[in-house]
């Protein structure tokens, strides 16, 4: 099998959560999200995983999270600062919101020489999920892929939530579109601009494959958005976009993966009871050890 890493975007405070919600305990021994996202990765093969964060968090997210994965996987640490831009660029006075999805992927470009799978740190993806992308990477080298989602199951009952909404043509993604306050209501599923949705289109909840290419791509493609929107205080360069752009220009394509594992995240404070429920049927259904990682 061909080398393949886990690269966990970890960054974000978690402004709607109100905390540092990547080290929260969901499971019953205080096991975190990321806890079951490493070992799930870590059964289907990946052999190293990169953690995305904030420099400040370092010693806190190694006391919490990774000293337990001493000797059963290469762990390396990626550091998100909004002052790491292209040469001839500066951060505008004022700005204190990381510059998005894209950038955070581009700090591990000097970590990652081999194709890598990107999920959000506060979002369980599920076993099955983690041995797709392993299968695709052991077979197929060259291409981008996604697992998508159906979008009424990746919900929050408390508010609304950010998803790609996506268009899927003989298994290839066509279009990926970032799509704001996406929530149920009486009447279905709506999202910023009041359009309806019927809770099938499949979606993007940042689950992807990719090839070392990629950070070529963010390269010149980060310099194109600071261009544009560089000076504003809350502009973001999203991983979605990115990918719409380079499959509308032809540049890449990506292949759409599906999974029946089920997915859940932490958005709110109260989506974490949900959550906890959800770990222990899993647990109970022998999936998981009641204890994660032993040392």
């Amino acid at each position: 099998m061909n080398n393949i890493t886990l690269l966990v975007m970890a960054a974000g405070m978690g402004s709607r959560y109100g905390g540092l919600k990547q080290l929260d305990s969901i499971g019953p021994q205080g096991e975190t999200i990321i806890d079951y996202s490493v070992y799930d990765a870590m059964e289907a093969g990946f052999n190293k995983v990169v953690f995305i964060i904030r420099k400040k968090f370092e010693d806190i997210f190694k006391a919490k999270i990774t000293n337990k994965y001493t000797g059963k996987i290469q762990v390396e640490f990626a550091f998100q600062d909004v002052h790491d831009l292209p040469e001839g660029f500066t951060c505008p006075d004022g700005r204190e919101k990381p510059w998005g999805t894209g950038h955070a992927i581009f700090t591990a470009r000097d970590l990652i020489n081999e194709p890598f799978c990107v999920i959000n740190a506060d979002d369980y993806y599920g076993r099955e999920s983690f041995q797709k992308l392993a299968e695709f990477y052991t077979n197929e080298y060259r291409s981008f892929s996604m697992v998508a989602y159906r979008l009424d199951k990746t919900l929050s009952s408390f508010g609304g939530v950010t998803r790609g909404i996506c268009k899927v043509e003989n298994d290839r993604l066509s279009t990926v579109i970032e799509t704001g306050n996406v929530r149920k209501t009486d009447s279905g599923v709506t999202s910023d601009g009041d359009v309806t949705l019927d809770g099938r289109e499949p979606v993007s909840v940042n689950m992807w494959g990719f090839t070392p290419i990629l950070f070529d791509y963010l390269q010149e493609m980060f310099v194109d958005f600071m261009k544009e929107s560089g000076t504003e205080l809350k502009s973001e360069f999203l991983i979605p976009t990115i990918i719409n752009d380079l499959i509308q220009s032809g540049r890449e394509e990506v292949h759409v993966l599906r999974s029946d594992s089920p997915w859940f995240g932490v958005t709110y404070k109260e989506d974490k009871l949900y959550v906890q429920g959800e770990i222990q049927k899993i647990i109970n259904a022998g999936v998981y050890p009641k204890k994660l990682f032993v040392n």
